[in-house]
């Protein structure tokens, strides 16, 4: 089937080792996404499992044969670019059709192919238009199509939504899921968008600088991140990063503090009080809200503090009385990081009980490694 593995790979441009000792198993029948900032090498990565640049060490296997040195057309793989690459001259049936030509498939077989295709990614009113006469999003279906009627193992989609709107862009992410379960194919997914990521991806991998951060599922990733830029690539705002020193967590062992360099927190787990009126246990930062930026359903505070500008982010009516605010996190929704980013300790907590017996505030009892 579509299993990929990369074991050792590295790649280099003259010079520079753009990717470097990467392993990674991409399972077969998943909708893996690559997603990094520009440069990170995740397009390389893409392009060397399609076969369009060598890698220079390691080794590519498919569905468990070793590929490397095949070309491109004897991978069983498809692939999606974002300018689409369709042939102007050609209609939408005769650009579907091209590389079955190629393949000498029997013009019974090819016509039968792409009605099938042309039905599923909703063209079949658009078989005798050429490309210019066609929307973005109609565009996109096309490549798609072009891609499909080969039947690969592997479907690879380098950015192929950046060229569309925002509102079509939303509709072609749900298609193409719905697509993706469909065929049951693995699909294989570049984008440097997080909320395309996280939307369409039951798998992601966080690369930066050629290196991956973290693999692993959307929830995952937001819940337990393994390093500072894992943390703040996903989440929208990001997390919140801080300094640790100056701040004072109960109970947290001399040593503990020694090892951690930044604390961190979603902006959605904070919650934000008006001047002193506090509610919950937790971590209290106070501090000056410098914007407000309303967004219908939720509302987005940057807040200045003296320890550094974060964000916070409410689902409730957005403040508009005082400007100097309180935020109290929970201790349980606190991430620790050391020096050098890597996520090294999760706090644990238990109910400091009242003489009846009644839970009453959160008391700091441990700080374990890993997490």
């Amino acid at each position: 089937m579509g299993q990929i593995e990369l074991k050792g790979i590295s790649k280099f441009f003259k010079q520079e080792e753009v990717i470097k000792d990467l392993d990674l198993t991409i399972k077969d029948g998943s909708f893996t996404v690559l997603v990094g900032p520009s440069g990170c090498g995740k397009s390389t990565t893409l392009r060397m499992i399609a076969g369009l640049d060598d890698q220079s060490s390691g080794d590519i296997f498919i569905d468990g044969k070793r590929v490397n040195g095949v070309p491109p057309g004897m991978r069983d793989v498809a692939m999606v670019f974002q300018n689409y690459a369709l042939y102007p001259t050609m209609s939408v049936h005769n650009n579907i059709e091209f590389g079955l030509i190629n393949r000498k498939i029997p013009k019974k077989e090819r016509e039968t192919l792409i009605a099938d295709i042309a039905e599923i990614v909703g063209l079949s009113d658009y078989m005798k238009k050429k490309p210019e006469m066609l929307s973005g999003g109609q565009r996109q279906r096309v490549a798609l199509a072009r891609a499909m009627v080969k039947k690969p193992e592997v479907f690879i989609l380098d950015e192929p939504l950046s060229n569309l709107d925002a509102k079509l862009r939303h509709q072609m992410r749900t298609e193409l899921i719905q697509l993706h379960k469909r065929l049951g194919t693995t699909f294989v997914y570049v984008t440097h968008d997080q909320v395309e990521a996280m939307s369409m991806g039951d798998e992601i991998v966080i690369m930066n600088k050629g290196v991956i951060q973290q693999a692993a599922s959307p929830i995952e990733l937001y819940h337990n991140p393994a390093n500072r830029f894992a943390a703040q690539f996903i989440g929208t705002p990001a997390m919140n990063i801080l300094p640790y020193k100056g701040i004072h967590f109960p109970s947290l062992s001399a040593k503990g503090k020694e090892e951690i360099g930044h604390f961190g927190f979603r902006p959605e787990h904070a919650q934000l009080h008006d001047g002193y009126d506090l509610k919950g246990e937790g971590l209290r930062i106070s501090g000056e809200i410098v914007t407000r930026e309303s967004l219908g359903a939720e509302s987005i505070y940057q807040i200045q503090s003296s320890f550094g500008m974060f964000s916070v982010k409410t689902f409730l009516t957005p403040l508009m009385m005082n400007n100097m605010v309180t935020v109290t996190i929970p201790y349980e929704q606190l991430y620790y990081f050391d020096l050098s980013g890597k996520r090294v300790r999760q706090a644990e907590y238990r109910a400091a009980a009242t003489p009846n017996g009644t839970p009453a505030s959160l008391e700091l009892i441990s700080v374990s490694g890993g997490g």
